[in-house]
This record gives structure tokens, C-alpha cells and sequence, in this order.
């Protein structure tokens, strides 16, 4: 039986990670002044190494990018035991693909993890962190 749960909650998670990347990356590529919407007000994103907590502070950020296309490749999810996050709903997100800024139209390839986290029957970005993939010159 607890087998039983276990894969329920990552079907779920699965079903629910196809839905929110869905959205997210609508609204990041078409409707960038909305995506606020998507954070708790104490969200953190860190975009390739750079650092913004607090919903507003993270509005600045995205508005202040070009526009962009992203190309979703990979999709992975998985639950976040509820014993390990105050009983709440959550799961962690990892997305690959390529972006494409309109400033260059170079397709780069990026990885994204998200930390969601249900409120009131809608999803929140607890947590994010955005890297391009640029080779590692050592």
C-alpha cells in the first residue's frame, strides 16, 4: 500500500511539472509582467549565480532580461516528503532545454530546478535556480 502512494505522489508530481513548465514558460516568453503571480512573496531565484529574494525584487529582475523563447527538452519531478516540509504539498522540478534571447540569436542551452510549493489549491515558486550551460573552461 505505501508503495501504491509513493507512486501516485510521483505520478503526480510528474503530471503537475508538464503543467506548471508549461505555464511558467508562457509566461516568461509571453507575458513576463504576470509571472510574479508564480512566486511566494518570500520566493528566491538565483539566475546563473546571481542571488534576488523577496516577489518584487524578482519582477525587477525577469522584466529587467530580454525577451526570450525557451525550448523545454527534459522534464523531471519528484515529492518533497511532507514531513520534511511543515506538511505542505511540494515538489522539485529540474527542466533543460534551450533559450533564445532577442538580443542574440544564439540558442543556448540552459537547466532550471524549481521548489513548488501548493497555496491555496494554486502552485508557488519557492525556490529557483536558472543556468545557462556554457563549457566549463578550466
Amino acid at each position: 500500500m505505501a508503495s501504491e502512494v509513493s507512486l501516485k505522489n510521483v505520478d503526480n508530481a510528474c503530471q503537475t511539472a508538464e503543467e506548471f513548465t508549461k505555464l511558467y514558460y508562457k509566461q516568461l516568453d509571453n507575458h513576463r509582467h504576470l509571472i510574479s503571480k508564480m512566486y511566494l512573496d518570500t520566493g528566491l531565484l538565483v539566475w546563473n549565480g546571481n542571488g534576488i529574494t523577496g516577489n518584487d525584487k524578482i519582477m525587477k529582475f525577469l522584466m529587467d532580461l530580454p525577451g526570450s523563447t525557451h525550448v523545454l527538452k527534459t522534464l523531471d519531478a519528484q515529492p518533497i516528503a511532507e514531513s520534511l516540509v511543515a506538511n505542505k504539498l511540494t515538489y522539485l522540478i529540474q527542466a533543460c532545454g534551450d533559450v533564445t534571447y532577442q538580443n542574440d540569436n544564439t540558442r543556448k542551452h540552459f537547466q532550471q530546478t524549481f521548489l513548488i510549493v501548493a497555496v491555496d489549491s494554486k502552485w508557488k515558486i519557492v525556490s529557483e535556480c536558472f543556468r545557462l550551460q556554457i563549457p566549463h573552461n578550466s
